[in-house]
C-alpha cells in the first residue's frame, strides 16, 4: 500500500515534517510503503490557467509536478501536511494543490482517470500558532477540494493549535503520537486493527 506524505512546510525539521514523519511511521507499522515529498525543496510553478490539461489531462509547464502526478495517481493513501499561513496554506503547498487541476480535468472533464475511491484514503495535517476559532476554515475547504481532484472522498485529520517554534512540537509528545495513530488508521482501515511489519523501508521524493 502506497502511502505518500506531501509536506507543505517552507522549511526542513518544522513541526509539520516532524508531525508528518510520525504520520507516515505509524503507516510503515502497518506495512505501508511510504514516500514524502518535501515541496520545498521541488521546483513546481503556479497554474497559469492555460486550460491545456482541459485536451488531455496534462500539464503544459514542464517542473517537478509532472513525476509528482504519477506519484499522487500511485497513491492509495495520500497526506497533505502544511502549516497555516494567513489562514490557509502555505505557497508552495498551494502550488501543488492548484497545479492539480490537471488531475481533476482527468477525473471529471475527460473521465481518463477513474480512481477507486473505495480504496484511496486521505488526511490532512495543519499546524496553527493561533487560537481563533476559524483557524483551519481555509486550509480545512483547500483540501476538501484537492482531495476530490486527486480521487479521495473522506479525509482524516490531526488539527494542531499553539505551535510556533521551530520542532516546538517535539515537547508535546501527544500530538506525535496522534500522528502516528493518523498514519496507522490509513493504512490499516481503522485504529483498532492489527499491523503487518513494514514491507519496505521509507523513501522520500
Amino acid at each position: 500500500m502506497p502511502v505518500v506524505g506531501i509536506m507543505g512546510s517552507p522549511r526542513r525539521d518544522s513541526n509539520t515534517e516532524i508531525l508528518l514523519d510520525a504520520a507516515l511511521a505509524g503507516a510503515a507499522e502497518c506495512g505501508a510503503a511510504t514516500q514524502k515529498v518535501p515541496v520545498c525543496e521541488l521546483r513546481i510553478l503556479p497554474c497559469t490557467e492555460c486550460y491545456h490539461c482541459a485536451v488531455d489531462g496534462t500539464c503544459s509547464i514542464k517542473d517537478d509536478m509532472s513525476h509528482l502526478y504519477d506519484v499522487i495517481v500511485s497513491a492509495d493513501c495520500i497526506i497533505l501536511a502544511s502549516p497555516v499561513f494567513f489562514y490557509g496554506l502555505t505557497s508552495q503547498a498551494k502550488a501543488l494543490v492548484d497545479r492539480c487541476q490537471a488531475l481533476w480535468m482527468r477525473r471529471r472533464v475527460l473521465k481518463s482517470w477513474t480512481p477507486d475511491l473505495e480504496s484511496r484514503k486521505g488526511a490532512l495535517i495543519a499546524v496553527g500558532a493561533t487560537s481563533g476559532p476559524k483557524l483551519f476554515d481555509g486550509v480545512l475547504l483547500t483540501a476538501k477540494y484537492f482531495f476530490d481532484a486527486v480521487g479521495v472522498r473522506d479525509f482524516d485529520q490531526l488539527l494542531v493549535r499553539g505551535l510556533d517554534g521551530r520542532a516546538q512540537v517535539r515537547d508535546y509528545p501527544e500530538h506525535i503520537s496522534q500522528a502516528t495513530e493518523l498514519g496507522r488508521r490509513l493504512a490499516s482501515g481503522s485504529a483498532g486493527d492489527g499491523c503487518e511489519p513494514p514491507s519496505q523501508t521509507d523513501s522520500t521524493v
